[in-house]
Formats: structure tokens, sequence, C-alpha cells
């Protein structure tokens, strides 16, 4: 059994983000997917994810992100995968 690497996964949610429970929702779903980080505002009104784990789950909050079911509305969302830098424990809101 082989174990899938460890993948960094960076989002920039771009819409009506922002005072509405997102960085909370976020991180319900990323814990729930075994995933660590974080989801911060922005000074611009994006909210950025932060989120390692396996790709797999990587990938399934990114299409939890754009899809629809998220508090507010996301006009876009801009991802960018890397391999992870240091490890972060817990996935919290900032």
């Amino acid at each position: 059994m082989s174990v899938e690497p460890e993948v960094q996964l960076t989002a920039w949610v771009h819409g009506y983000v922002q005072g509405v429970g997102f960085r909370w929702w976020t991180r319900s779903r990323a814990l729930e997917l075994g995933l660590t980080g974080f989801a911060s505002n922005r000074p611009d009104g994006r909210v950025q994810v932060v989120a390692q784990g396996t790709r797999n789950a990587c990938e399934k909050l990114l299409d939890l992100l754009k899809g629809g079911s998220t508090p507010g509305q996301v006009d876009k969302v801009i991802s960018d995968w890397s391999d992870p830098g240091d490890a972060i424990v817990g996935f919290t809101e900032r």
C-alpha cells in the first residue's frame, strides 16, 4: 500500500466571503477531510485558505469552496498547488 504524498493548497476566494461565517465553514469542512491549515480574511475582501494534506482531500476542499453551498457568495477561486512547507498543526481561523 502506497502512502499518498502531502501537498499544500493555497486558495484565494473572491466574492462576498467576509462577515458571513465563511472561515468557520471552511474550517469545519477542512477538519472533516483531515486537513490542517488556516482560513484568513485579507484586507482586500478575499479569504485566503491554506490547506495541507493529501491531494485528494485538498481537491475535495477546493470543490467545496467552488461548489455554491458556502456562506456568502463566492465569485471565483484562484488556486495554487505546492509542496507543503512547515507543517501546520490544526486548522485555524485567522
